[in-house]
């Protein structure tokens, strides 16, 4: 029983470690994720018909 009093305290902060981190991780891939859906639809709206513009008069 001393082993597992012991051993506890480590087990539970790993843990949470772990929650944690893979938080971090799962928030960093949703963000990459809607970046680049942004950085798409704005690639998407930029290339356009050419005839549109005063350039091309």
């Amino acid at each position: 029983m001393e082993y597992i009093a012991v051993l506890a305290p480590s087990v539970v902060v790993g843990l949470i470690f772990w929650f944690a981190m893979k938080s971090i991780f799962n928030a960093d891939k949703s963000e990459r994720q809607a970046e680049a859906r942004a950085q798409a639809e704005a690639n998407s709206k930029n290339i356009g018909p050419a005839s549109e513009g005063p350039a091309t008069k």
